[in-house]
């Protein structure tokens, strides 16, 4: 294995936050970074990576990257798959790979990729007409979760059918018979929780600590680090995502996110081919974050094998904490917690759900860390009465 020399530059598909904490783990390997995004005040623009403006699958902007990059990353899984097509007939390597973004791309396929590999998922069925639409609903049974096939994240594109009565509306809200749509079995989960496993050109693998999500309408609302979880678990979710990155032939870091059922069984709920956001934790919590380890894995340097140095939690700012702010949070609260770091992603237009930044503590227990960042994202909410904070505690 030879690494790509510093001082080469890296492609970056997207410019948001992802991209961003990409860039900066770049710059400090020694890396150039070139992203392409059709939004020219991006976050990933802000922080010194030469910036192409315009479409994801611009025939000559993915032709000015193939010229000028040595390696190209995607920070999301929604790019056109004919982008990454064109930079490998250039011969530039795309990685994590095409195979994982096609499958990421549609639940239909990841959840059937899953299931060939004998990793539980819920039950699924696809959904392309409204005969099957009715069928999903006589076979599974309400509640039922219905989604888009492809496009949808953070809550978007996707509706639970609870009452029989309600399925026209399911059907018309999600352009159902126009686009396909999966439909989910609805799992009585105790518990939801995620792992990043890394994975190297020569199949070295690494493993990130399981951490436990907590999901506020379709967005995550809560990182917790570690999660409360047995010894098994951790050994399950490790051994499913490094199945699944072995037979995607993953070179890079891949999220898997999972529902814990009642009888502490893992079912496969989402991944994702890149960082992601139950991973910001790690920017302070581990040996090696997230970020820096997508670029290590890219670049053929060796992967860091992370460890755990704190206790930590993560809470996402959303768009509306921004109202009647005059566009500037009030920091100071937030930072006067112990063990808080605060990261905007310098977004400019809030919008309710957007994510524009998010805190995370570290501290001498799970516990405490979830009850310091939930007091540092109060300090800057200047739109609502303060959180139940046990009720809400009791939730995580």
């Amino acid at each position: 294995m030879k690494p790509i020399p510093s001082g080469s530059t890296i492609g970056i598909l997207g410019g948001g936050q992802l991209g961003r904490y990409l860039v900066i783990a770049a710059q400090h390997l020694g890396y150039r970074v070139m992203v392409l995004d059709p939004d020219p005040g991006c976050p990933a623009g802000q922080v010194g990576a030469q910036l192409l403006v315009g479409a994801y699958d611009d025939p000559s902007l993915i032709q000015q990257m193939a010229e000028h990059c040595v390696v190209v990353t995607y920070e999301f899984e929604n790019v056109p798959t004919s982008a990454i097509k064109q930079l490998v007939a250039a011969g530039i390597p795309v990685r994590p790979g095409l195979k994982a973004l096609e499958v990421a791309q549609n639940r239909v396929q990841e959840k059937t990729w899953c299931r060939n590999l004998g990793i539980p998922t819920a039950p699924f069925y696809p959904v392309a007409n409204h005969e099957d639409f009715l069928k999903a609903i006589e076979d599974l049974g309400c509640p039922i979760l219905f989604k888009t096939a492809s496009g949808g994240y953070d809550g978007k594109g996707q509706r639970l059918l609870r009452d029989l009565r309600d399925s026209d509306s399911v059907w018309a809200d999600l352009g159902a018979g126009r686009i396909p749509l999966i439909a989910e079995g609805w799992i009585a989960f105790t518990m939801e929780v995620a792992i990043i496993v890394s994975r190297s050109v020569d199949g070295d693998v690494t493993y990130f600590p399981v951490v436990k999500n907590v999901h506020d309408q379709g967005i995550l609302d809560l990182t917790v680090a570690p999660a409360p979880v047995t010894d098994d678990v951790r050994r399950t979710a490790e051994e499913y995502a490094g199945r699944l990155a072995e037979a995607l032939e993953l070179v890079g870091i891949l999220a898997v996110e999972f529902f814990v059922d009642s009888d502490g069984k893992l079912l496969v709920n989402e991944m994702a081919p890149r960082p992601h956001n139950s991973g910001h934790y790690t920017l302070e919590a581990t040996s090696v974050s997230q970020f820096e380890q997508q670029i290590r894995a890219v670049t053929e340097l060796p992967l860091a094998y992370p460890t755990l140095l704190h206790p930590a939690a993560m809470v996402n700012l959303l768009g509306q904490l921004w109202a009647n702010t005059e566009g500037a949070l009030p920091l100071e609260r937030a930072l006067a917690v112990t063990g808080s770091h605060v990261y905007l992603y310098g977004k400019k237009k809030p919008r309710v759900g957007r994510k524009m930044g998010h805190i995370t503590v570290v501290a001498e227990s799970p516990e405490r860390a979830v009850e310091r960042a939930l007091k540092a994202r109060h300090g800057v909410d200047l739109n609502v009465a303060e959180r139940d904070g046990l009720d809400y505690l009791g939730r995580v």
